[in-house]
């Protein structure tokens, strides 16, 4: 997750955090307000509680043709000959290290998106 992304989880956690404080006191109903890493965790697993605190978290792994596009906007390839898709893959996993998974964060009307 890059820095912008970050900085979109901890607003809406911020924002989640007061207003259940408000809500509950500081404590909340069972005496603990969830942590940031349940808030984004329920977030990424009930769509309802994402809907309803406005944060919507997608990862999803991404294509061979993805990650071959990827490659190519990282290196200077020659995309040309032939090569076998193993080593290809190798390739992309162990000396280029091109992402695998793409992640998009969307709260309050933005939308970041980072691969990993």
């Amino acid at each position: 997750m890059n820095k912008e992304q970050q900085e979109l989880l901890d607003e809406a956690y911020k924002n989640y955090f007061i207003k259940k404080s408000s809500e509950t006191g500081p404590f909340g109903i069972a005496g603990i307000i969830p942590t940031k890493e349940e808030f984004i965790y329920d977030c990424k697993t009930d769509q309802d509680f994402s809907e309803k605190w406005g944060l919507k978290i997608e990862e999803r792994e991404l294509s061979l043709e993805e990650r071959m596009g990827l490659c190519k906007e990282k290196w200077d390839y020659s995309w040309n000959r032939t090569i076998n898709l193993e080593d290809m893959e190798w390739r992309m996993n162990n000396e280029w290290n091109i992402p695998t998974k793409l992640i998009t964060i969307t709260y309050n009307d933005t939308t970041i998106e980072s691969y990993e």
